[in-house]
């Protein structure tokens, strides 16, 4: 049966919270433009008009310094469906008082509301993303996130367009339609809230520490235990630093190099976010329902790449101003530009949803609250350094808007390639996905049901081609360590993909026994760290199509388990109509030689398939019962 992510838009486990976090967002956008169409409504000059240009995003940003530390713990500590409520009750009182500061028309007062949503954006943050594990399974996480982002980023655009037309639509009313629309937006979002379903804390036992400086180190130093989790919180952040930079720019690269209005500013917006949102719901079809992090370099250098053509696509001055949408719409040229804003948003989906992924599966239940926060406050200095380097390079260096994306995309890359020389799992998923994809066509059976989200397993598979490894490891959400005869793991270019993934070589006894004892010790130590080991129990490539007898080292590791009082979990596994697709050996009648032993030509992007029978208790699993299972879940599909 097909899964699609749009299923979760049906489920109650999801559907609300997806909503109010999206009006959330909407609210957000709508009081902040609404405040600008009341500055333009009382025909502010340029100086105050400038001040609160420059003092705005200051106010909202400052409580992500100031409480992400202790936001962190509470929404470690309580009840996330409770949290959610009193977030959204705190938002009807914010918007209350901005709803005052719209009839007053009084900016200190709605500068004092600002403070207040930036508040509740803080607490809310650190609930929106570590609920997500919570609700969703595994295999969902990428397209759940897929749709928040898409969530998000529409419902940012559709507040920033609404709140800026209120004064236009509502003339003097202005200010009773801007206060009625944030306080029924937030009420509406109370109301949906109290239909989450109740979410078990992640820490109840927690004790809050209100000291806001030695807590936010601490939160900040939760992010760096795992070295892929501290990357991924990294790469969250360079990610608001380029959505800062570029989306700071657009206003007047939309009036001084595309000679438009501030419509054409709206529709450069537009094209932006809905290639978030593309990208961004994207994730789930590209990696196959997994936490596929190889999309993530995909996204850097596709990211870079669009920048790169958008400042080659119109440099320097636009001849005409005061254009339209439709009017620039039929200039030459115009088509290049739409196109390398929707492509910077598309690839930007790609980059930002799996890294949200990663952190949320790699991370513990009862830390990832308190992560999301330490990320938050880096988010939080990574968009005000953007911020600052902006106005540098433009007001000191006097760099053209074209410079600065140029600037941009030559940072991006340097940053990416930084990242994933530092944690190369990154760029060896990439390759793993790339591969993958281009040579085969994958279908999955029973992944979702049979393969545990945590703690020790074994998995036995057939060996069939070379590319085994990396197709298991294409399919299974969790990272595993996987068991290769060495001299496949030292082939060129993949032996840097198994080391990478701290695959395991092993070797014949007669071979290499020394190999193999450190093989089986390494075995022991992953499965007693509670991770996943799979094992080909063949010993080799099969020959002729065929299933060869399973070894009996897989008994020998179970044994060695059970010695130390661990019963190991064993997963059967089949790869279906994998003989003669592309790595796999010809059978004894074909032609010789090392084309002889591929179907390079026949079988490319093959249909195959990975199935995996129900769990076996290790202390049942014997060399002969797992052969017979993995022969059944095959069947005549070699």
């Amino acid at each position: 049966m097909a899964h699609s992510q749009f299923d979760l838009l049906r489920q109650r486990r999801f559907l609300p919270y997806f909503v109010v976090q999206a009006l959330g967002a909407f609210n957000d956008n709508v009081y902040r433009q609404a405040i600008i169409g009341l500055l333009a409504y009382m025909a502010v000059d340029s100086r105050q008009m400038g001040l609160y240009a420059n003092l705005a995003p200051a106010v909202f940003i400052l409580p992500f310094f100031l409480f992400s530390a202790s936001a962190g713990q509470i929404a470690e500590k309580l009840e996330k469906h409770k949290l959610i409520v009193i977030t959204t009750s705190m938002e009807i009182a914010v918007m209350s008082l901005a709803a005052v500061g719209f009839l007053l028309q009084s900016m200190p007062v709605l500068l004092v509301a600002l403070f207040g949503t930036g508040l509740q954006s803080t607490l809310f943050g650190p609930v929106k993303y570590s609920i997500l594990p919570s609700v969703l399974k595994p295999e969902e996480l990428t397209g759940g996130n897929g749709l928040v982002e898409m969530g998000t980023s529409v419902a940012i655009l559709l507040g920033m367009i609404y709140g800026g037309a209120v004064f236009q639509l509502a003339g003097d009313h202005g200010p009773q339609l801007a206060a009625a629309s944030v306080v029924l937006l937030a009420i509406a979002g109370n109301t949906l809230a109290r239909r989450i379903p109740k979410v078990d804390a992640g820490d109840p036992g927690l004790k809050v520490d209100w000291n806001i400086l030695r807590e936010s180190w601490r939160i900040w130093q939760l992010t760096r235990r795992q070295l892929a989790v501290r990357n991924a919180v990294l790469g969250v952040s360079w990610f608001w630093f380029v959505g800062t930079v570029l989306t700071a720019q657009l206003p007047v690269y939309a009036q001084a190099n595309l000679g438009g209005t501030q419509a054409l500013y709206i529709f450069a917006l537009a094209l932006f976010s809905v290639g978030v949102g593309i990208g961004s719901i994207s994730c789930e079809k590209l990696s196959s329902r997994t936490v596929e992090i190889g999309l993530v370099p995909l996204g850097a250098f596709g990211v870079s790449a669009f920048l790169l053509d958008l400042y080659f696509a119109r440099p320097g001055q636009a001849l005409a101003h005061g254009l339209s949408v439709l009017e620039f719409v039929h200039v030459p040229g115009s088509w290049r530009i739409m196109l390398d804003l929707t492509g910077i948003g598309v690839f930007t989906g790609f980059f930002v949803v799996p890294l949200f992924a990663l952190i949320q599966s790699r991370t513990p239940r009862n830390e990832l609250a308190r992560v999301i926060s330490g990320m938050n406050i880096q988010n939080a200095m990574f968009i005000v350094a953007a911020a600052l380097i902006g106005l540098a390079l433009q007001r000191i260096l006097g760099w053209t808007i074209p410079q600065v994306f140029l600037a941009l995309a030559i940072a991006n890359t340097l940053v990416a390639l930084w990242i994933f020389t530092i944690v190369p799992e990154f760029f060896m998923r990439f390759l793993s996905w790339l591969l993958v994809r281009t040579l085969y066509r994958v279908k999955l059976h029973g992944i979702e049901d049979h393969v545990p989200d945590e703690g020790a397993a074994l998995l036995v598979c057939n060996h069939v081609s070379y590319m085994d490894a990396l197709i298991l490891s294409a399919s299974i959400p969790r990272p595993m360590r996987f068991v290769m005869y060495y001299k496949i793991f030292d082939i060129p270019v993949l032996r840097w993909i198994f080391r990478t993934a701290r695959a395991i070589p092993i070797a014949g006894a007669r071979e290499n026994p020394e190999i193999m004892q450190r093989a089986f010790d390494a075995v022991d130590a992953a499965l007693a760290a509670g991770e996943l080991v799979c094992i080909f129990p063949e010993g080799a490539l099969t020959k002729d199509g065929q299933i060869a007898p399973f070894k009996s080292g897989v008994e020998k590791i179970l044994q060695r388990a059970a010695a130390r009082g661990q019963d190991v979990p064993v997963v059967p596994l089949a790869l279906r109509n994998m003989w003669g697709s592309m790595w796999s050996r010809r059978s004894a009648s074909a032609e010789s030689g090392r084309l002889g032993r591929m179907r390079l030509p026949r079988r490319l992007r093959a249909h195959i398939e990975v199935v995996a029978g129900a769990p076996i208790p290790g202390t049942q699993a014997s060399a002969a019962l797992l052969e017979a299972q993995v022969r059944a879940l095959r069947g005549d599909a070699a």
